[in-house]
């Protein structure tokens, strides 16, 4: 259908309310504006939904909110889940209480129970309680870690990890089936409560999810030996973190926990920064400002739904260093391997240590200096929920750390998502640790590098919003998947990986052989000297993502080569656009 005929239909239709009609009536001589809003349907991908927040169907609003949560009950009628229920949360975000109400009243109505959190929390809180409370999935209205005007939804399974197939197309292609607004179904609160059908959920949780938190501690003798000592500034950049990384820290004996005022209480307008990404380096201005009054070991920055740690640490000279989240992410994942080997005399010999493919080789270096398998998953930590999920079912392999380059990472298997809050709990504890062997943290980050090699990774993200953004972004797939380079950066490619096509080809040797990984746009160069380039569209965002990896023999030998082949990336889309 014509996207003006469904305007004029969104402005007749008595489904949809006054305030929806009249922001719509608002625009009725900006054709662009129009077209944007109502040229698709906001897509219910594997990620879920996330769009700007407004009324039509490329938005995000009540309704939508409502047409996906149907088709959602739908698919779990279809496979005969209904009694066991649906666990809910939500951000710090515009709308965020309001659209995780409108789903649950929506299950409701349809005969399943929703378990809606109080207020606000962290996103792998919604993971663990999905487990937790027997459910047959999760909603989690959050937009991570984008602009203030987004907002999103997320669904989980019963496993606790967000949705893989088969049920990410089952859910989808039910809500693509629902045509008719009118047959999407909800009722009121009080009727939904009365019927036992909507349920508050909060403190009971909260403990449980704690001392899971708890059970990953592995030097509890550091912390009490150092965690008086250890000085930290902490800032949740407006959103859920600021109270459960606080109460952890203070319940383990981390005294001396700094939190940045200005961006302590939950605000959806994210007044401090233009982007509440702890990956910007505007989302630490503050954090560093406090750091250097107070003389902080490390700062500490969640994201919005705190499921990504960004992370600065003190030298012993004073200087402040960042470290991305392959840094932070091999890190832990050496401290976790060597503690946890110290601890118990060794390592399970079935043990894994998983990563995305688009985060540092760095991680196959500690994998292969441990003895432990090295799984590679596609992009989105849900495939390391579900590879969590099938050591469970098959009995063979143990998790003992997972983490992508996003600022990700999780510790034990309470959670089937990335947690910030035990990456916090966990970056803290490594610090009490080196601490008592004198060391800071970035003494054990170079100590890393001089084991195993100065690998230095970095991403070049280039924006193309709109119709004619998404186009482009194709564009440029086509190409590289049609025409991929021989060299980069002087670089000879050794293969070529096509996630799309399902095949490897060695430029070696001109064999071709499967990724053994589910289709992905995506697209991945091996060049010779341990360096590499992948490609795909993002999932979330109107932006194309170019990842890149090198080797050097010192930080500044990485810094030099890093900087030549994120020139030499720019200057690639130039040529293309």
């Amino acid at each position: 259908m014509d996207y003006k005929m469904v305007y004029e239909q969104w402005l007749t239709n008595p489904y949809f309310d006054e305030e929806t009609r009249r922001e719509l009536q608002a625009i009725s001589g900006d054709d662009k504006e129009i077209q944007e809003r109502f040229y698709m349907d906001l897509e219910f991908g594997t990620a879920g939904l996330r769009g700007i927040i407004g009324a039509g169907t490329n938005r995000m609003n009540i309704y939508v909110v409502r047409r996906a949560t149907q088709g959602l009950a739908n698919y779990i009628c279809k496979v005969g889940k209904q009694s066991q229920g649906v666990a809910i949360a939500f951000d710090s975000r515009h709308m965020s209480p309001e659209f995780a109400t409108e789903a649950a009243l929506c299950l409701a109505a349809n005969g399943i129970k929703a378990f809606i959190f109080e207020s606000l929390r962290p996103t792998p809180e919604l993971s663990y309680a999905v487990r937790h409370l027997g459910c047959t999935a999760g909603i989690n209205v959050t937009a991570s870690h984008n602009p203030s005007e987004y907002n999103g939804y997320k669904v989980y399974w019963e496993d606790g990890a967000q949705i893989t197939p088969p049920h990410d197309t089952g859910i989808m292609a039910e809500v693509k089936a629902i045509s008719d607004w009118n047959t999407v179904k909800t009722m009121d609160r009080q009727a939904a409560i009365d019927a036992g059908l909507f349920e508050v959920i909060g403190k009971a949780v909260d403990d449980d999810y704690m001392e899971e938190l708890k059970k990953q501690v592995i030097h509890m003798d550091s912390i009490r030996q150092e965690g008086k000592n250890l000085k930290v500034v902490y800032t949740p950049l407006h959103g859920t973190g600021n109270i459960p990384a606080r109460r952890i820290l203070r319940e383990l004996g981390f005294e001396n926990v700094y939190v940045v005022k200005e961006q302590e209480l939950p605000d959806g307008d994210f007044p401090t920064v233009s982007y509440p990404n702890p990956e910007a380096a505007e989302a630490f201005e503050l954090g560093l400002k406090l750091a250097k009054e107070v003389d902080a070991d490390l700062v500490l920055a969640t994201d919005p739904d705190a499921d990504r740690l960004g992370v600065r640490v003190k030298d012993k000279n004073g200087e402040y260093h960042d470290l991305t989240g392959n840094m932070s992410g091999c890190l832990l994942a050496n401290y976790e391997l060597t503690q946890r080997k110290a601890v118990n005399g060794k390592l399970p010999e079935d043990g894994v240590l998983i990563k995305t493919i688009v985060t540092t080789n760095l991680a196959d270096a500690i994998a292969k200096d441990h003895g432990v398998k090295l799984c590679e998953v596609l992009t989105g930590f849900k495939y390391i929920g579900q590879q969590i999920l099938g050591f469970e079912n098959s009995g063979k392999g143990t998790y003992l750390f997972g983490f992508e380059e996003s600022y990700g990472c999780l510790i034990g298997t309470y959670a089937r998502d990335k947690d910030a809050i035990v990456a916090t709990m966990a970056l803290c504890e490594a610090a009490a640790y080196y601490k008592t062997q004198g060391k800071t943290l970035w003494d054990a980050m170079i100590d890393m590098y001089e084991a195993y090699g100065y690998y230095k990774d970095a991403i070049q993200s280039v924006t193309m919003k709109g119709i004619e953004g998404l186009q482009k972004i194709q564009e440029i797939m086509d190409t590289l998947r049609q025409n991929p380079p021989t060299s980069f950066d002087g670089l000879k490619v050794l293969s070529f990986r096509d996630y799309k096509m399902d095949t490897i080809k060695d430029l070696v040797t001109g064999e071709t052989r499967p990724t053994g990984l589910p289709t992905s746009n995506v697209l991945y160069f091996d060049l010779e000297n341990d360096a590499w380039l992948c490609v795909r569209p993002s999932g979330t965002e109107p932006k194309v993502k170019f990842y890149y990896g090198v080797k050097g023999t010192s930080l500044a030998d990485a810094d030099e080569k890093s900087a030549s082949m994120g020139k030499a990336v720019l200057e690639m889309v130039e040529a293309m656009s």
